[in-house]
């Protein structure tokens, strides 16, 4: 089984193309998902995260708003919250793999992926990226996203030309779809042994 490790800064269009490698039938693990369930209403990160950080939980699970509040403006505060996520969803990761262990290939989709460490837990890495300006405007057209969310989210982010420089592959989503459809299925045939790279 081969592991390909997908990332990509906000605002890239990584879920799009998570969802492209799902259609091609790979086997997909959504960091972000798992976390949202894990914080959601009786998740098992609830109650740790809320002793850590008091009134960022209510009865629909972690206000994800308020604890990014608390958390976005300084690295160790973050830390903080990372020691409590991150052993949680390595152990669901862990039961994914195991679940698709016969798979040639399987991605793992994890938006801090260098940030964290995990490019040593794959085989590849491929790095969803896209134009600043386009970014901005994708970023900025969310519910509840402002110019200085945005710029504090970034400030935690490896910068793109550093992960694409990382990356063994690089999935372009500044143009049309069926082009980042392309890249996706050339990637999927390269390391599930149908084609070269």
């Amino acid at each position: 089984m081969i592991v390909l490790g997908l990332t990509g800064s906000i605002g890239m269009g990584k879920s799009t193309v998570a969802r492209m490698f799902a259609d091609e039938g790979v086997p997909v693990f959504d960091a972000d998902k798992t976390v949202r369930a894990l914080q959601g209403p009786g998740g098992a990160l609830v109650a740790p995260i809320e002793a850590a950080f008091p009134g960022s939980t209510g009865p629909e699970g972690v206000r994800r708003a308020v604890l990014a509040d608390m958390v976005l403006h300084d690295r160790a505060v973050l830390r903080r919250l990372e020691e409590i996520v991150h052993p949680a969803v390595g152990e669901a990761r862990e039961a994914f793999l195991a679940e698709h262990r016969d798979r040639p290939l399987v991605v793992l989709d994890v938006p801090l992926l260098f940030e964290t460490g995990g490019e040593k837990n794959v085989d590849k890495v491929a790095v969803v990226s896209a134009d600043p300006d386009v970014q901005r405007a994708r970023t900025l057209s969310r519910p509840d996203m402002t110019p200085e969310k945005f710029v504090r989210i970034m400030m935690h982010q490896l910068p793109d030309a550093e992960k694409r420089k990382r990356a063994d592959y690089v999935i372009p989503t500044d143009c049309a779809i069926d082009e980042t459809r392309f890249a996706v299925r050339r990637i999927v045939a390269c390391l599930s042994g149908g084609g070269d790279s």
